[in-house]
């Protein structure tokens, strides 16, 4: 669901960038308001949780690849405003550091991942968990907020690609971004995330909700920070887990829909043939340098190289809001703000 770069035109990538800027801004005011310093690490960790979801890759139907995101799973465990903080670093560290996502497209990346996921699945969470009166109806809403996330925030993908051939082309009838129009983009896309990838997060997501709530039920609550090391710890311990096993990753074959690269997207087959040219922006646009593309380090082998990228991709999620958190003021309450979820109000 990673936009690449220059699949959107430069008008589109700023206006997804700009729409951006007051959700942002609310976010972070709201989270400011609600989350005490001792507990922005938390928005690290599950940053930390959503960076490593995306490096699992599972085949899509029609050849392609896809992943979970984990916002929804975030926006229940701390509030959709901390949600969109947290997906949006892991997404801006992808981008600057792995080529995983257009920098250009950050916006719009962040606006289907971090914005329309956590807060789609936060509410549609809330409705059906006050539906189901059982002790099990948090885990099924967990797991149909998810997969309506995700699904949302798909289609919205689809339809920024879609509108591109629509409104930028050649004289010749050619796209100049992305060349296939919304009758291809919104099935290809949602076609994957109906079935396999709305599967995927609905397993990560509903599994990880339920890992904390048995391992740490108090996680809101914790006292101070080494309370907080000891409550987090089977946290931690689940990351390591992860981080040995994004190799895994590695076995899907294929690329993610709409994520081909400049060589390849030509030869790509939609309906029985193939594109037969490469959109002008596409070949010639812009391109930044990055330090480990697609998660690789030179010489060295693809599976450690990946290992090596979710260590660096965790750590630096974890201490960036651990510096964020050292410049707030203390609180001495966490919870009881407006719109909290049901971690914070029942556990």
């Amino acid at each position: 669901m990673h936009i690449p770069e220059n699949y959107l035109s430069p008008e589109t990538c700023a206006v997804m960038a700009a729409a951006m800027v007051p959700i942002w801004y609310k976010a972070v005011k709201k989270v400011k308001e609600t989350v005490p310093k001792e507990k922005m690490p938390l928005l690290g960790i599950f940053a930390a949780f959503s960076f490593l979801s995306m490096m699992f890759n599972i085949p899509l139907p029609g050849g392609t690849t896809g992943h979970a995101v984990g916002g929804t799973l975030i926006a229940l465990l701390l509030g959709p405003e901390a949600a969109c903080l947290s997906v949006t670093i892991a997404l801006l560290l992808q981008a600057l550091l792995f080529g995983d996502g257009g920098i250009l497209a950050f916006g719009a990346n962040c606006f289907n991942m971090a914005f329309v996921l956590p807060f789609v699945g936060h509410a549609i969470y809330h409705l059906v968990n006050k539906a189901i009166k059982h002790p099990s109806g948090k885990y099924i809403a967990a797991g149909v907020g998810s997969y309506v996330g995700i699904n949302a925030a798909a289609l919205c993908a689809a339809i920024e690609f879609g509108i591109q051939p629509y409104l930028f082309h050649d004289a010749a009838g050619n796209a100049l971004y992305c060349p296939y129009g919304l009758t291809i983009s919104i099935p290809a896309m949602m076609l994957g995330h109906l079935t396999i990838a709305g599967l995927a997060e609905v397993i990560f997501t509903v599994a990880l909700f339920a890992f904390v709530h048995k391992t740490t039920p108090g996680l809101a609550y914790a006292d101070n920070k080494q309370a907080a090391t000891k409550k987090y710890l089977p946290i931690y311990i689940l990351l390591a887990v992860l981080i040995v096993a994004v190799p895994l990753g590695l076995l899907a074959e294929g690329t993610a829909w709409g994520e081909w690269g400049a060589d390849e997207i030509a030869e790509v087959v939609t309906a029985g043939s193939a594109l037969g040219y490469t959109p002008h922006a596409i070949a010639n646009g812009f391109e930044l340098s990055v330090l480990f593309p697609d998660y690789t380090m030179g010489g060295i082998p693809d599976w450690f190289a990946y290992i090596l990228s979710a260590i660096i991709g965790v750590a630096l999620s974890i201490v960036l809001f651990r510096v964020i958190g050292a410049g707030m003021k203390s609180k001495t309450d966490f919870g009881q703000g407006e719109g909290q979820t049901e971690m914070h109000t029942h556990v």
